[in-house]
């Protein structure tokens, strides 16, 4: 880079593609994966990326990686495996910020740099929902923590962010131009080359949140649109209280003896038992016949108010927390749905108590609705008529066999997928022959993820169409077709060239402040577009500078992979988008916290850079 490079027309129609690239992407006229495959498209009219190797992106070791990393962590999820980690959270995180915070956050951090972080964000979301209703700590005190550290925990791992897949595979690419230099090749980096600095990371966005969580997390007192929450929604319609509560029934309790029926008749109809476990025996919806022992536990559904005061004239003990049923009753396992009585039911002219609901479909029967009026009371002797809606609580499993029975119609929208947690040691098992492959083989990193992901749908983990289901191809697509642009801003000597303007704008500035200022500009990249077309296109400029300043271009090139995960500032990124409506966060709030984060990333991961490296 010591000869001056001149603005050629190739760097200017380049130039002027990257511009427009920036352009549709910041202000989103068309969606992000649309912009990036018409920015594919136009690199081929124009001649500027031949037609042989246009759609080679598509076929690269860091898109087939994504397809894989998605696969795995659909097959994981699928076992249960992250529901367990979820429930466990649940039952051991106490009922104070500082304790739980830091448990719900690493345990998102660890999984999300083996997974998609929005998708490990998603699978936490209902459990800190649950936390925060038992708790009494408002969300907003606990979903920017979580989703904040489901972000950090990507850069953990070499496939815990699209940026860092994607770095290897720019990292060859820039190894060609060296090659036409005579200059020394770049190694790639090995799956855990970034741990140190992505723990690093982690952990500081836990302290954060535990040392000034207090000062930086709004407290919302969120009144949401009970047209777009379900529990609102069968508490308005119905007079339901979804709140679930543990009693335990002591040996002195006048209910000890008492079957199921009777103990929800004892209670005028205001509570209803969903559960009861009898020593190691666990049963969802129990039959109205089950026997009440000293020492058993029951799930009760109601008001607070209703479940203290029964508990108080009955001699039993509220427990503090879900302990036996917090995964049998998760949102994840189990929830509330309308079961509509159509004219050709053959249940129609009997008793609820006669058809034995709990037994036979193993439903809960919350209330009936019938005719405007809502029946809670004495509902085993109710005649079932056609029309009649059944609102009843159960396991999703039982509710989508009740969905295929032609006697009920289930009204209400419910998670259909079918949880398979005997495949589990077949999900652990392929999981862990891909890690293996990747740390002790010399396979790339594509065929070695492939090999998990296959192996999940061998062994009957997932099966093809649920393989297909959980790749997103919106981001399959925006970094297939963004690889086009960067070989051409590569190729063309574009990069080449603002490396040598900027080198010149920030004449006399060290090395560790060019570093910084790379950094920096590809954190703003990331606010304002996605994190892989940040990479894209600051990967080969990162190179470029770090030549002509006589740096290790290796490290500038992983400086922009791990500064386009510094998305804190403004709700743009996946999961922030995600937690925003159910915390009811504002941009302001995000701003206040995510300001303070977003620089103690950049001082963190510099810091850790120079040290680890």
């Amino acid at each position: 880079m010591n000869e001056t490079l001149v603005l050629t027309a190739e760097m200017m129609a380049v130039l002027a593609v990257l511009g427009l690239t920036i352009a549709l992407f910041v202000t989103e006229v068309v969606r992000v994966d649309v912009a990036a495959v018409l920015i594919m498209v136009l690199l081929g009219l124009t001649g500027m990326v031949s037609g042989d190797v246009l759609f080679d992106g598509f076929a690269s070791n860091a898109v087939i990686s994504i397809i894989a990393v998605m696969i795995i962590g659909a097959g994981l999820d699928k076992t249960g495996v992250m529901s367990k980690v979820a429930a466990s959270i649940l039952k051991y995180g106490g009922s104070t910020e500082k304790r739980i915070i830091p448990l719900i956050s690493s345990s998102v951090g660890v999984i999300s740099s083996f997974m998609q972080n929005v998708g490990a964000a998603a699978l936490f979301l209902p459990v800190v929902a649950r936390i925060s209703s038992r708790t009494r700590i408002p969300m907003s005190r606990l979903l920017m923590p979580m989703g904040f550290c489901a972000i950090l925990g990507g850069t953990i791992t070499m496939v815990g962010s699209s940026p860092l897949i994607l770095l290897n595979d720019l990292i060859l690419t820039s190894n060609n131009t060296l090659e036409e230099q005579g200059l020394a090749p770049m190694d790639t980096f090995a799956l855990f080359d970034v741990t140190p600095i992505g723990l690093a990371l982690v952990a500081t966005g836990i302290l954060y949140f535990v040392l000034a969580g207090r000062f930086v997390l709004p407290v919302v007192s969120k009144n949401e649109d009970t047209s777009t929450n379900t529990m609102d929604y069968f508490r308005q319609t119905y007079g339901l209280e979804g709140e679930l509560y543990e009693v335990e029934v002591p040996a002195s309790s006048p209910l000890v003896g008492m079957n199921v029926a009777a103990v929800e008749l004892r209670s005028e109809g205001r509570l209803s038992v969903v559960a009861i476990r009898n020593g190691d025996d666990l049963k969802l919806a129990p039959p109205a016949d089950e026997t009440v022992r000293a020492a058993s536990v029951l799930a009760f559904m109601g008001s607070a108010e209703n479940v203290q005061a029964f508990a108080l004239a009955n001699g039993l003990r509220v427990l503090p927390q879900l302990n036996n049923f917090g995964e049998l009753l998760s949102p994840t396992h189990a929830g509330i749905v309308e079961l509509v009585i159509p004219p050709s039911c053959a249940l129609i002219g009997k008793a609820l108590g006669e058809i034995r609901m709990r037994k036979t479909y193993g439903t809960s029967v919350l209330a009936v609705y019938r005719s405007d009026k809502v029946i809670h009371h004495k509902l085993r002797d109710l005649v079932l008529r056609s029309g009649d809606t059944l609102v009843v609580h159960g396991s999703w499993d039982d509710i989508a066999a009740l969905a295929k029975d032609p006697n009920f119609i289930v009204a209400t929208d419910f998670p259909q997928e079918e949880m398979r947690p005997h495949k589990l040691g077949h999900a652990l098992l392929f999981f862990g022959i891909a890690l293996g492959l990747i740390l002790f083989s010399d396979l790339k990193l594509s065929v070695a993820l492939m090999v998990g992901a296959m192996g999940m749908v061998v062994s009957g983990v997932l099966s093809m169409d649920e393989a297909y289901r959980a790749v997103s191809w919106k981001t399959v697509f925006l970094l297939a077709s963004l690889i086009p642009l960067g070989l051409a801003v590569e190729t063309s000597g574009t990069a080449a060239w603002i490396a040598q303007q900027t080198l010149s704008l920030l004449d006399g500035v060290p090395i560790w402040g060019l570093q910084l200022a790379i950094a920096i500009l590809a954190t703003f990249f990331t606010l304002v577009m996605s994190n892989v077309g940040a990479t894209v296109l600051l990967v080969p400029l990162a190179v470029n500078i770090a030549l002509g300043a006589g740096a290790d271009p290796r490290i500038f090139a992983l400086t922009v992979a791990l500064a386009t995960s510094n998305s804190f500032l403004i709700p743009t990124h996946q999961v922030n988008a995600l937690i925003m409506g159910p915390a009811g966060y504002r941009v302001k709030d995000f701003i206040r916290a995510g300001g303070i984060m977003t620089v103690l990333f950049l001082v963190v991961m510099m810091l850790m850079l120079n040290i680890v490296f």
